[in-house]
């Protein structure tokens, strides 16, 4: 969102618009961000929006704090971001009320929340080529597997949160320093140690 922070006319009109129509802006783009700064402030939704509210700067500054701690953790190390991220991504969308398969859909349309569950998981990069039936039954099968359950809802408990975490920064190091040591790698290393 930040690309359209100078574009007034646009932030103005999804914020008008409000959350509640499907008709109205934040809803028909793809990008959900829009629609939960949205929701955030209530302008077109409610008599009274939310920035009237007595927690609301509080509730604000602390998303804001929260996300630029994600973002200089990302500077030194981006996989690291993308588990905090995953913490927060979480703990929200465990607790929304939709269907199993619609939180699994959400998970594959959030970039950083699908690189953390296919680097948990062991999936390849290819995976995300294949149909979108095949993904969701390939994520429901595998999550069981590894965590006890297909639920994205588990991920509402704080153990199974850090476990997912901790296996995706596990393989993802492991990946990289696989990669560190490719055969290439190792001939360069013994033919500049032989001189």
């Amino acid at each position: 969102m930040d690309d359209d922070i100078d574009n007034r006319f646009f932030i103005k009109k999804v914020l008008e618009e409000g959350a509640l129509d499907s008709t109205s802006l934040a809803n028909k783009l793809s990008d959900k961000q829009y629609l939960a700064f949205s929701k955030a402030f209530g302008f077109g939704d409610y008599t009274v929006p939310r920035n009237k509210l007595s927690d609301f700067a509080d509730k604000t500054l602390e998303a804001y704090r929260t996300r630029q701690f994600e973002t200089a953790v990302g500077v030194q190390d981006e996989n690291l971001r993308l588990g905090l991220n995953a913490e927060r991504e979480l703990t929200s969308l465990s607790a929304r009320s939709i269907s199993n398969d619609a939180k699994w859909y959400t998970v594959m349309g959030s970039e950083p929340l699908r690189t953390v569950f296919e680097g948990a998981l062991g999936l390849p990069s290819s995976f995300s080529s294949l149909d979108i039936d095949v993904q969701l039954s390939t994520f429901k099968e595998k999550a069981s597997k590894v965590f006890g359950s297909d639920e994205v809802s588990q991920f509402s408990d704080p153990d199974k949160i850090e476990s997912l975490v901790r296996k995706f920064l596990l393989r993802t190091e492991a990946l990289a320093s696989f990669s560190a040591t490719s055969s290439a790698s190792i001939a360069l290393t013994l033919l500049q140690n032989a001189g």
